[in-house]
C-alpha cells in the first residue's frame, strides 16, 4: 500500500524532537504530527486490542521547566557543572557530504536524550528555586530520595551513568563540603551480565567511557575524576549471608555493619553513599497494603525475591553509611501493584522520559515490525492474525504449558510460525554474509519453560524445521535458566553432563585460538555458558558464530545483542511492558550510518508472537531493507600482542621546583673596581656647634665585619638583587623564582 510509510525515523538522534507520528486506536501509525512526543506509557490489553495512551503529567512539565532553564543558559549551576554541559552540548558542524561530525570534541556528539537526562538531574539540584517551584517528585516511601532517568532499550543508559558519575566526582572534589555532590558510587547491576558491560564505569579500566566519548573538558578535570570511589556489583551482594546449619561455631545473623562492610568493599569506609541502580524496575519497595503474586510478577518479568532483596540491602547500607541519593535507570519503571493491570505500578519518582517510540522515531534503536496479516483464518475473536499473539491460541497454550519431554513435537501453528521467521532469518543471513559481514544475524526466542525450550533447541537440531539451513547444533545455543540463576547467587552446581557436552561442541566450534578454547573449556559450566551468553555477536569471542539462541530468562538477564534479527514470543504477553522488555533483547543496531540529513538508516528485527502496540505496518510490494554495513576491525595479529604500546593511567602531576639563575656575561658592561673609591673604614668623633673633639674620635672598620663579607654571602646577594630587578621586568614572573 502506497500510504504506508518506508521509514519511522523522522527525528534527528543529535536534536530535540520536533515532530512524532500519531497511532490510531490499535497503535498503527496514522500520520506525522507536529511537536514533541508528550511523555506518556500506554494501557493495552491483547485480549480485546483496546488501547489508552495516559500521560505523564510531572515528567512533561519538568520538560518545559528544563528547556526554559536551559534557554537561559542553566543559571544556579556550579562552574563545574556550567563547564561540563557546555563541553558536552559542543559537536562541531555536520557535513552533509561526508555524513560525519567535524570540529567538536568527539567522533559523534551525545545523543539529545542523553543530555536532556543529565540536564534533568542538574536542574534538579543546582537550579534555583523560580525554576522548580511546584514540583515534587514522590518516592517510593523509603527513608532515601530516589530520582529515575526512564530511557528506551538502546538509548544509552551506560553513557548516562558516567555523565553522573562525572557531575557528581568533579563536584565532589571541588566542593567537598557540598552535600548535594559525592565521590562514593555504588553501581547495582542486576546480573553478571549487566556488571561485566558496565566495568567501562570505571576510569581507572584501560578501555573506559570516559576516554572514549571524551567525557572531561580538559586534563585536570580528567585526572581529577580518578579520585571517584567507585564499586560495581550485581544485586546479588545485596543478598543476606546464609547461616550455617552444620557449622559448630554458631556466627550468629550478619550485622548491618558487617554485612556493609562485606558489600561495599573500599566503598565502606566512605559515607555519603551515592547509588545508581541499573534496570530500575527490579528494584521496587513492596508496600504492606499491596499484596503480588508470583505469577504477576513472572508476567512483568520481574523476580519479587530480587526486587525485595535489592531494596532490603541498600537500607542496610542507609542505616550504616547513608544514602545520600539514588539515580534510576530503565526503561520500563513499573512494579506489581497486585491489580490486574499491573501497569498502574508506574514509578512516581520518573524525572524525565525517553521511551520506545521516541528512541524508535530518532533512529536509535531497530524498529520492530510485527505481523499484521497473513493467508490463513486470523483469530476468531480479535480477526488479528494468529502469529501476532502465538501463545493466545487455546492450542498452542495447552500444549507449551505442560510438562513434555525434548523430543515432543511443537504445536503445528508454532511450527509453521517458525518455518517463516525461519526463512526471513535464512535470507537475511544470505544478505548480510554477500554485505560482508563475518557475524550472522541471530533468531531469538523466549518461551514459557524450560522444557518448551529444550523441545525447540530439538526441533532445530533434529531438522525438524523445514527450513534446513536452521538445522546448525553447533550455532544453536539453549540457554539454561538454572544454570544462570546458579552462576549469579555464586552457588555450587551438579553439573548436567548432556548439557556439558553441548557446550563444549559449541564452544570447539566457535573459531578461537587453541589457546583461548582451552582455557574456556577448564572453566566451570556455568562460568562457560556465561561467556557464551555474554558474548554473541562479538568478534574473535566464544559467542561470536551462534545463530539460534533458545531461552526463558533471557528478560532479567539484561541480555542484548546488536545482531538480533529475529524474535519468536512464545509465552503469556499480559502487559505491554512485557512486550518492550522481550523486544528490548532485539533492539540494539549493528551499525549508525546516517543519511545526508544527518538520521540515522532505519534498521529492523521482525517479530513473531509478541503483542506489541508499537510497530511499523509495511504495506505490500514495499522493498526488503538493505543489511547494515558491515564495519571494518584493526586488531593486532597473533602472536605480536607484546609489541602493543600502552599509556600509564596517570593519578596525578606533581610538579618539581627547580630553580636556575644563568648569566650572560658578554652582555654584562665591565666593573671597574677602584680601591681608592673604595672606603673600608672611618673614623667618627663627637661634636659641638659643628667642631669634633678629635681626642674622643674611633674607628668603624669593615675589613672586621667578616661574616657579612664572605664570598658566598656576596654572591648570594647580587643574585638576590639581579633576581628582584629582573622580577620589574618580566611580568607574571614571581619574585621569588626565575625560571630560564
Amino acid at each position: 500500500m502506497a500510504d504506508k510509510p518506508n521509514s519511522l525515523v523522522i527525528n534527528s538522534p543529535y536534536d530535540k524532537p520536533d515532530q512524532f507520528w500519531s497511532q490510531d486506536d490499535n497503535g498503527r501509525v496514522a500520520g506525522v504530527v507536529s511537536g514533541r512526543r508528550p511523555a506518556a506509557y500506554e494501557l493495552y490489553d491483547s485480549r480485546n486490542n483496546t488501547r489508552r495512551v495516559e500521560e505523564l503529567e510531572t515528567v512533561n512539565r519538568i520538560r518545559q521547566r528544563v528547556d526554559a532553564w536551559r534557554e537561559a543558559g542553566w543559571p544556579g549551576v556550579t562552574s563545574v557543572s556550567r563547564e561540563l554541559l557546555n563541553h558536552w552540548y559542543s559537536r562541531g558542524e555536520w557535513d552533509s557530504d561526508s555524513k560525519r561530525w567535524n570540529g567538536g570534541p568527539r567522533p559523534f556528539p551525545f545523543y539529545f536524550c542523553q543530555l536532556e537526562a543529565i540536564e534533568s538531574l542538574i536542574w534538579w539540584l543546582e537550579a534555583p528555586e523560580d525554576y522548580r517551584q511546584g514540583i515534587f517528585l514522590q518516592g517510593d516511601g523509603g527513608p532515601w530520595e530516589r530520582i529515575c532517568n526512564k530511557m528506551a532499550t538502546g538509548s544509552g543508559k551506560t553513557s548516562l551513568m558516567a555523565l553522573i558519575i562525572t557531575w557528581q566526582t568533579l563536584n565532589a572534589v571541588t566542593y567537598p563540603k557540598d552535600k548535594r555532590y559525592s565521590k562514593a558510587v555504588f553501581v547495582v547491576a542486576p546480573g553478571l551480565t549487566v556488571k561485566s558491560r558496565l566495568q567501562v564505569l570505571n576510569p581507572g579500566n584501560e578501555s573506559n567511557v570516559y576516554d572514549e566519548f571524551v567525557l572531561c573538558p580538559n586534563e585536570a578535570m580528567r585526572q581529577k575524576l580518578n579520585q571517584v570511589v567507585l564499586v560495581i556489583e550485581n544485586w546479588h551482594s545485596l543478598m543476606p549471608l546464609k547461616e550455617q546449619v552444620r557449622s559448630v561455631v554458631k556466627k550468629g545473623k550478619e550485622s548491618d555493619e558487617a554485612f556493609t562492610r562485606r558489600v561495599l568493599g573500599k566503598l565502606a569506609s566512605y559515607k555519603d553513599i551515592l547509588v545508581i541502580n541499573d534496570e530500575a524496575h527490579h528494584a521496587y519497595r513492596q508496600k504492606a497494603e499491596v499484596k503480588v503474586s508470583k505469577k504477576e510478577a513472572e508476567e512483568m518479568g520481574i523476580d519479587l525475591e530480587e526486587a525485595t532483596r535489592w531494596i532490603e540491602g541498600l537500607d542496610r547500607i542507609h542505616k550504616t553509611r547513608r544514602i545520600r541519593r539514588c539515580f534510576d535507570v530503565t526503561a520500563t519503571p513499573f512494579s506489581p501493584t497486585g491489580k490486574k493491570n499491573t501497569e498502574k505500578g508506574l514509578f512516581e519518582w520518573i524525572i524525565s522520559d525517553f521511551g520506545l517510540n521516541d528512541a524508535i522515531e530518532a533512529g536509535l534503536v531497530k524498529t520492530p515490525r510485527i505481523v499484521v496479516r497473513d493467508d490463513a483464518l486470523p483469530d476468531a475473536k480479535t480477526y488479528a492474525s494468529k502469529l501476532y499473539h502465538l501463545y493466545r491460541d487455546e492450542s498452542v497454550k495447552q500444549d507449551l504449558a505442560r510438562k513434555a519431554q525434548p523430543a515432543d513435537p511443537l504445536p503445528d501453528l508454532v511450527q509453521k510460525a517458525y518455518a517463516i521467521l525461519a526463512y526471513d532469518w535464512q535470507e537475511t543471513a544470505k544478505s548480510w554474509e554477500a554485505e560482508g559481514h563475518t557475524i550472522p544475524p541471530v533468531l531469538l526466542t523466549v518461551c514459557n519453560r524450560t522444557e518448551t525450550a529444550s523441545r525447540i533447541e530439538h526441533f532445530f537440531n533434529s531438522g525438524d524445521c523445514l527450513i534446513s539451513g536452521t538445522q546448525n547444533p553447533l550455532a544453536t545455543l539453549r540457554v539454561d535458566s538454572r544454570v544462570l540463576e546458579k552462576a549469579e547467587r555464586g552457588e555450587s552446581l551438579t553439573k548436567d553432563k548432556d548439557y556439558a557436552v553441548r557446550m563444549e561442541e559449541i564452544i570447539n566450534a566457535s573459531m578461537l585460538p587453541a589457546d583461548k578454547k582451552e582455557e574456556l573449556l577448564s572453566l566451570k559450566q556455568e562460568e562457560q555458558l556465561r561467556a557464551l551468553v555474554d558474548t554473541v555477536g562479538k568478534r574473535g569471542k566464544p559467542g561470536q558464530n551462534l545463530e539460534n539462541v533458545i531461552s526463558v530468562a533471557m528478560l532479567s538477564e539484561g541480555w542484548d545483542a546488536a545482531n538480533v534479527t529475529h524474535i519468536m514470543g512464545l509465552r503469556a504477553f499480559s502487559s505491554q511492558l512485557l512486550c518492550e522488555q522481550v523486544i528490548g533483547r532485539g533492539l540494539r543496531r549493528v551499525a549508525h550510518d546516517m543519511d545526508e540529513n544527518g538520521k540515522f538508516i532505519p534498521e529492523y528485527v521482525n517479530v513473531f508472537g509478541v503483542p506489541l502496540s508499537i510497530f511499523q505496518e509495511v504495506g505490500e510490494g514495499g522493498e526488503t531493507p538493505p543489511p547494515p554495513k558491515p564495519s571494518v576491525r584493526v586488531e593486532v595479529e597473533p602472536g605480536r600482542n607484546h609489541f602493543e604500546i600502552r599509556w600509564p593511567n596517570i593519578d596525578r602531576v606533581q610538579t618539581v621546583l627547580k630553580p636556575e639563575l644563568r648569566m650572560d656575561w658578554e652582555a654584562v658592561e665591565p666593573l671597574t673596581l677602584d680601591p681608592a673609591q673604595t672606603p673600608l673604614n672611618a673614623e667618627i668623633a663627637p661634636a659641638l656647634t659643628g667642631i669634633p673633639n678629635l681626642a674622643q674620635a674611633s674607628q668603624i672598620d669593615l675589613e672586621k665585619a667578616v661574616e657579612d663579607f664572605r664570598l658566598q654571602h656576596l654572591t648570594f646577594r647580587a643574585a638576590k638583587s639581579f633576581l628582584s630587578v629582573a622580577a620589574l621586568d618580566l611580568k607574571g614572573i614571581s619574585s621569588t623564582w626565575l625560571y630560564s
